[in-house]
């Protein structure tokens, strides 16, 4: 990569992390997008799916492939001491939010833009989708619960296309690899929020005229954390997890409202829809049994991401001349999830994990408030999908 081109990326990246923004919100970022599309002379949309931006670049005739990268951020407070670091907060109500880029998406906008620079000077045949894609890490205040890779898929920008590619920046992977799972590489996942009426009563005195809305919520987080271990079979990779819980008002009252929160994360689809259904039932024997009512809602509903083995030959030329055969691993799947998994069901897809480990001592994993990613893997990051696509257009 021209030093030139490296410089400007290395800019851009750092004004997106000093200014992060949540999805469905990232008004500041997509115009720094639009800003530098414009500087290239390519053609694009906006607000694509609420905030994205779609560009495009037409050579000749031929098929058509999308690159994505997604821009949104955390409500999580940076902790490190990047002169570029992020001091910004967004208004929840009452409350001040720190935000931050502790997913890595302010290198996935920059290697994109790095890759449609180097694409606007090369010749090919056919046409590149470049999406810049808002809210993949959470569904936020979608009426709809509706992600942004959803939304971009339902918006028709995949129906015109043959193949789809993305990356995703691995903070405990050495810069110069690259790593890949073929088939059901990330689960599906799920956020649910369990809410359970009961009715009060005395604790001590009458303790029969309530129902109690705290044993009720023991009962069911048993119920169904075992259905991981009872109803699944074990070569399954199934995991049931109740994060958060809410309820009680007094030492000397009986409860008649409990919260719980959690997520379910599955390998597979169809085990996936069974823990589903296995929830839904204990739920209405619970109510039941204990005669109260229990309502279920899930705020983010993700499937399995598939990375098609036939995408990844094609794009293997350009993987050896990237990274060198030695520095490309397979690697198994892991029960993260990613929005991309939409794109990977609508047409023939690749995601990779790209090395962007700091040359500190001691890394941090992603959604970590003292992550950093190293700016060295960016012209590897934008290199592998420039000539990522180039590959697939000859192949179609």
């Amino acid at each position: 990569m021209k030093k030139n081109l490296l410089d400007k990326l290395i800019s851009v990246r750092r004004q997106l992390h000093a200014n992060p923004e949540l999805g469905y919100q990232e008004y500041e970022t997509a115009a720094l997008i639009c800003k530098e599309l414009d500087a290239l002379q390519i053609p694009y949309k906006k607000n694509i799916a609420k905030t994205g931006v779609v560009a495009t670049l037409t050579k000749g005739n031929g098929p058509g492939i999308v690159l994505r990268a997604d821009m949104d951020a955390l409500p999580i407070k940076e902790n490190n001491e990047l002169p570029f670091k992020s001091t910004k907060q967004t208004k929840a109500g009452t409350n001040d939010i720190p935000l931050m880029h502790a997913c890595g998406h302010d290198m996935h906008v920059t290697m994109l833009l790095g890759a449609a620079a180097i694409l606007k000077d090369t010749d090919f045949n056919g046409t590149i989708k470049f999406i810049f894609q808002p809210s993949e890490e959470d569904v936020y205040d979608d009426p709809e619960k509706k992600s942004g890779g959803q939304r971009m898929v339902e918006a028709g920008e995949l129906d015109d296309v043959k193949a789809a590619l993305a990356l995703h920046v691995h903070p405990l992977l050495p810069v110069g690899k690259v790593a890949y799972k073929l088939g059901q590489a990330l689960a599906c996942a799920n956020f649910f929020k369990i809410e359970i009426t009961g009715k009060m009563a005395h604790a001590a005195v009458a303790p029969h005229l309530g129902i109690d809305a705290i044993l009720i919520s023991s009962h069911l987080i048993q119920a169904v954390s075992s259905i991981a271990h009872k109803y699944i079979a074990p070569h399954e990779p199934t995991v049931i997890s109740f994060t958060k819980i809410n309820g009680g008002i007094a030492p000397n009252v009986i409860a008649d409202k409990v919260i719980l929160e959690g997520t379910v994360r599955a390998l597979d689809l169809t085990t996936f829809n069974t823990v589903l259904e296995r929830i839904e039932k204990i739920i209405k024997a619970a109510m039941i049994a204990f005669d109260a009512d229990i309502k279920i809602n899930y705020n983010l509903n993700y499937p399995s991401l598939l990375n098609d083995k036939k995408i990844h030959e094609t794009v293997s030329p350009s993987l050896q001349h990237v990274f060198g055969k030695e520095n490309i691993i397979p690697v198994d799947a892991i029960l993260g999830s990613e929005d991309f998994a939409f794109y990977s069901r609508k047409v023939p897809s690749m995601f990779y994990f790209l090395g962007a480990q700091d040359t500190a001592e001691k890394t941090y994993f992603l959604h970590d408030s003292k992550v950093i990613f190293n700016e060295d893997c960016i012209p590897y990051g934008a290199q592998l999908l420039a000539e990522g696509a180039l590959d697939l257009l000859k192949s179609n």
